[in-house]
């Protein structure tokens, strides 16, 4: 399995503890809230607030707090002014490290984020000094339990995915971030349950680590995943799930 889609399988399986500190509502919160502000409210008319709304109802939020937040970004109620920074650095062993952030202060989010890769062998970087690495691809991870390769490739490459690959226990599939509704909607409609899907960014190569230095690296990525301004967190770090995350 790639890099991108282990350390998103981790992160998912941690999700019930990660929901109980009341990280993924306020992140998808404020992905809703900035969405309306800069498309409007109406999700039939704005991709980023619809796939914000679609994962935030995957995560059982409640429509009053789905609403109030495009309400906060369309200025129908009062709300905090979030910004839209994206962070680039190095991890331990050379790994590319990109984090977007929504803040509403710029000051603090960096302090963190800086405070962050040095504290875990890792540098902060300068603008575009390793988003070059990264494209936007719709990834859905399905186990192979769910369904068999021949029926799964007919369901999504017939909605628009790209590819379909083998990564052990399950399928991955890769499409463009416009055909990512069509392919989960499909699935959906199959009753194939992913174990993980999203819009996310993957790299064209990837950093492999082993030992101290993978453990260094997962320490990294927890600790940027849990500052209060990340929303999104992608790198190219490649490693043995097994031994990093038992």
């Amino acid at each position: 399995m790639s890099g991108h889609s282990k350390w998103a399988t981790i992160k998912h399986k941690k999700g019930a503890l990660d929901a109980k500190r009341g990280k993924i509502f306020t992140r998808l919160i404020k992905e809703i809230t900035i969405a309306a502000k800069q498309g409007g409210g109406d999700p039939d008319g704005n991709p980023r607030l619809r796939g914000a709304i679609a994962a935030a109802k995957a995560e059982n939020m409640p429509q009053d707090n789905i609403k109030r937040a495009i309400q906060r970004g369309t200025g129908e109620l009062e709300g905090v002014s979030y910004e839209e920074i994206t962070y680039e650095g190095y991890g331990p062993g050379g790994v590319a490290v990109i984090i977007d952030v929504l803040t509403d202060n710029k000051n603090r989010a960096v302090s963190e984020i800086r405070h962050a890769f040095t504290k875990n062998g890792g540098n902060l970087g300068e603008s575009n000094s390793v988003s070059w690495m990264f494209s936007k691809k719709g990834v859905i991870v399905v186990d192979k339990a769910a369904a068999g390769e021949d029926r799964l490739t007919e369901i999504v490459l017939d909605a628009g995915a790209e590819d379909l690959s083998d990564q052990g226990d399950t399928w991955e599939i890769l499409c463009d971030p416009k055909d990512f509704e069509a392919v989960t909607h499909a699935l959906a409609a199959a009753k194939i349950k992913p174990e993980h899907a999203e819009v996310t960014k993957i790299s064209s190569t990837y950093t492999k680590l082993e030992g101290t230095q993978a453990t260094a690296m997962m320490r990294l990525l927890e600790v940027i995943e849990d500052l209060d301004d990340t929303q999104n967190v992608y790198s190219n770090f490649d490693f043995d799930e097994a031994p990093v995350a038992s």
